[in-house]
């Protein structure tokens, strides 16, 4: 459980980065070459209604750290050496659907404490990521990985 919370703040922080990383080199870089292109403009560069560079650079650094994260967790945390790719494939859908489910669990405990017990944000967004991953944990140990293909 450990290596687990471990892997978990690493992915942490690599979101945060790869999201920094968007936001200062590659917004402008993009929208400064490219935004005079209607498509890229829309679908990146604009802010109006939405802050678009900020929804692609968290949903890039959501999906970069999901895969990241379920192949640490396959081999290094639960140690299951099948790679057979029909039952990794099994696998990943499994862990995407309780990744979806405890990111709701996650943002419904933060915006509970942040909006109805007055918890500073900073705190709360700890607490609400600590009881999600802990959820995560036993969701993936009992439902995810749970046979040892290297037989």
């Amino acid at each position: 459980m450990i290596l687990y919370f471990l892997f978990a703040a690493c992915m942490i922080i690599l979101n945060y980065l790869i999201q920094k990383t968007n936001q200062q080199l590659f917004v402008p870089l993009i929208c400064g070459n490219f935004g005079f292109n209607e498509f890229i403009h829309a679908v990146y560069c604009s802010t109006n209604p939405y802050n678009m560079p900020e929804l692609i650079g968290s949903i890039l650094a959501v999906g970069i750290t999901y895969l990241i994260k379920f192949f640490l967790d396959k081999y290094i945390v639960f140690k299951r050496s099948g790679s057979k790719l029909r039952e990794t494939s099994k696998e990943f859908m499994k862990y995407f659907f309780f990744a979806i489910l405890t990111t709701i669990e996650n943002i419904g405990i933060q915006f509970l404490l942040t909006n109805f017990l007055n918890t500073p944000l900073e705190v709360s967004f700890i607490i609400a990521l600590a009881i999600g991953y802990f959820t995560k944990f036993f969701l993936d140990r009992k439902y995810v990985f749970t046979h040892d293909y290297s037989s």
